[in-house]
């Protein structure tokens, strides 16, 4: 089980048996973890995205919906949008 999680159990159970600092370094350590695995969930979902929009790309390409015009107008985007 998670320690945080843990630490407070323990603290519900008993609140003498945690010290008020043993409490605020799990807070600050809790949030710390929740922001690293925020970042990972954020990075997941920007490769996933990125995937699927290659994919996207790719199925338009093999049909006729696809075409020089939206060719062209991807490359205009790409360049803004990486300059």
């Amino acid at each position: 089980m998670n320690k945080h999680i843990e630490l407070v159990e323990k603290w519900l159970a008993d609140n003498n048996s945690v010290s008020l600092e043993e409490l605020k370094a799990n807070r600050y350590a809790a949030y710390a973890a929740y922001d690293a695995a925020r970042a990972a969930y954020e990075a997941a979902y920007a490769a996933y995205d990125a995937a699927y929009a290659a994919d996207y790309d790719a199925y338009y390409a093999r049909t006729s919906y696809f075409n020089a015009s939206d060719a062209a107008y991807y490359v205009k985007e790409y360049k803004e949008l990486t300059k």
